[in-house]
């Protein structure tokens, strides 16, 4: 079903490889399937909270080895990426977020600050699902907005999924700062290019070579179309055919799951 251009893959997780703590399908079969095809994967996820090391860690509780930290790229990243592009010189940086986005930031050079009575000036205010969220943290973080510091987010997924339903996710802390500080920041997750420009240029493979795979029209999709790679729909997740139908433009690759889309 993939198209013979295709050198490598960039998938989704959440809805494309498993659904809450569900493996979709056979998983080691999978990637063994890549591994024979000779192509080339990147995990890419608007997910800020977890390392990439977890990530490797959780895919081997499902039978699936051979993949390194490396190959997962995540929103936090992304963040660090670009902040890492526009200050070399690393600095301070204000963090509404959790350990990965803490994790990224210092792997990249900066000092990552959360202490809501921090009084210094960063180089930047970085933003992300924080579990542990308090009004004083936000005030802080509006606070050095307001007053001109580059404001950065990792995602600007609204909600997030569980077995009782949709609760708050990064998204609904961006919408406070936003209506806060009346700044919009740099976004580096899907639907924005970063994320997947980051896992593009890490597996060293040109943009029309690169399958962007996902469940998501309104991230996975559209991200991938906005950084000018062919796309893939999985069924396994939240978009349905109905809805593959009417988006615009048109997706590249629809398939039942990720099993179906590599040939098993």
């Amino acid at each position: 079903m993939l198209p013979a251009n295709i050198q490598a893959l960039i998938l989704d997780m959440d809805g494309v490889l498993w659904r809450a703590d569900q493996p979709i399908g056979d998983l080691p079969a999978v990637f063994a399937r890549l591994a024979e095809r000779g192509l080339k994967v990147a995990l890419a996820t608007n997910n800020s909270t977890r390392t990439p090391q977890q990530y490797v860690e959780r895919l081997q509780a499902f039978g699936v080895s051979g993949l390194e930290p490396w190959q997962v790229v995540t929103s936090s990243l992304a963040v660090a990426d670009l902040l890492q592009k526009r200050f070399p010189d690393g600095g301070q940086v204000f963090v509404v977020g959790e350990i990965g986005l803490i994790e990224a930031l210092g792997e990249a050079g900066f000092d990552p600050v959360t202490d809501p009575d921090y009084t210094g000036r960063p180089v930047a205010v970085a933003g992300a699902v924080d579990r542990e969220i308090t009004f004083w943290k936000l005030s802080r973080a509006t606070l050095l907005i307001r007053s001109g510091v580059p404001f950065y987010f990792t995602n600007p997924d609204r909600t997030f999924p569980t077995p009782e339903g949709l609760i708050p996710g990064a998204g609904a802390l961006l919408a406070a700062l936003v209506a806060a500080s009346d700044v919009e920041p740099v976004v580096a997750g899907k639907p924005a290019a970063a994320l997947l420009e980051l896992a593009c240029q890490r597996l060293g493979t040109r943009r029309s070579e690169t399958l962007v795979v996902g469940d998501r029209l309104e991230t996975d999709i559209l991200g991938g179309q906005n950084a000018g790679m062919p796309v893939a729909l999985v069924l396994s997740g939240v978009s349905t055919p109905e809805m593959a139908a009417a988006w615009r433009p048109p997706i590249d690759l629809l398939a039942p799951d990720l099993a179906t889309l590599v040939g098993i």
